[in-house]
């Protein structure tokens, strides 16, 4: 592959926005059935479907190219997909002056047992864990099949070897809402920050998203009777709104896709493993990516299409979650468009 040339025009949507954050899916499957994520019984892309490593890395160092700094790899569980190492391996050459600020992943922390050592020496200095739960037998229940012993234990080897780690929870109602400030007590003493998020309506579930939604403003409000939130102007060039937690010193974050829309500050788009381009989250439309780069062993069809996709970015998402609106906004699940 031709060394990078880095092009001193960003990407800026219509909005204004730059585009300086880019998440990449690269595979659709997941080891685990989250029960708010995927149905138990999930029909998966022919792997014939998908773009190879080398295909992603092109496309990756295409953003990169254009003022993309930051790229979060995703899934599906994207450690299940045969030698991604190798991915990681290759981006993180950009690393360190190259143009990329961070290289960082999205797991649910089953795989990190094997692969903890291989991302810390590919450059990946920190990772989100997604866990909404520490007890046992409910942990099994979300993810349909889900070990947490496997899973705190993969933890523990990723920071054992100088990963920082960030827990994502989902707050769920009726299932995880008494658990938030058992999730708090544990991340301070085990010296993680912590993520909750709402959940989304994405994709056809076997649940009803509405009898799982609660808004995390009502989640706040509880655990300010029993925690001090202290403001920080810390971000991550992602959606979370971060406080620090007294008492713990480590930081809290809010993901409020519907409760509190945190579109005016978006600087992200997402790469599906098909190479489709969604320009929001909550929205249908997206630039088809993997044509031009198969059309052309040189890039510029491909940054066209990139520079195409991205003049349509909306300005938000139209998330809605009530009992008239328990169809998912979109039909594509989330393990689909990465994150």
């Amino acid at each position: 592959m031709n060394e990078i040339r880095r092009d001193t025009s960003s990407l800026i949507d219509p909005f204004g926005r730059r585009v300086s954050y880019l998440r990449v899916s690269v595979t659709d499957r997941c080891n685990f059935r989250c029960v708010y994520c995927m149905s138990e019984n999930m029909t998966f892309l022919p792997r014939n479907d998908l773009l190879t490593l080398e295909e992603l890395e092109r496309l990756c160092t295409a953003f990169i190219s254009r003022g993309v700094d930051k790229i979060r790899i995703t899934g599906g569980e994207p450690l299940v997909r045969r030698n991604v190492i190798s991915l990681f391996k290759n981006l993180g050459r950009h690393l360190n002056g190259g143009g990329l600020r961070e290289l960082t992943l999205t797991t649910n922390g089953s795989q990190l047992g094997r692969h903890a050592k291989d991302l810390y020496d590919a450059g990946v200095k920190r990772i989100n864990v997604s866990l909404d739960s520490l007890d046992p037998a409910k942990f099994e229940s979300i993810t349909r099949w889900g070990r947490l012993d496997e899973v705190l234990d993969g933890i523990k080897i990723a920071q054992d070897v100088g990963l920082k780690i960030k827990i994502n929870a989902v707050a769920l109602k009726g299932f995880n809402e008494d658990e938030i400030d058992t999730l708090i007590t544990w991340c301070g003493e085990q010296d993680y920050d912590l993520t909750l998020i709402e959940t989304m309506p994405m994709g056809e579930i076997d649940e009803d998203r509405f009898d799982q939604y609660i808004p995390l403003s009502v989640v706040r409000e509880r655990i300010e009777k029993k925690w001090t939130l202290q403001a920080t102007d810390y971000e991550t060039g992602g959606p979370s709104e971060y406080s620090v937690v007294g008492e713990t010193g480590k930081r809290l974050g809010f993901i409020t896709p519907l409760s509190h829309k945190f579109c005016e500050s978006c600087n992200r788009v997402r790469l599906t493993c098909t190479g489709q381009l969604y320009l929001c989250l909550g929205q249908d439309d997206k630039g088809d990516l993997r044509t031009p780069l198969r059309q052309s062993d040189e890039d510029g069809l491909l940054l066209n299409a990139i520079d195409e996709a991205i003049g349509r970015k909306p300005e938000g998402h139209d998330f809605v979650i009530d009992r008239p609106n328990s169809a998912p906004a979109v039909a594509r699940h989330m393990s689909l468009t990465g994150g």
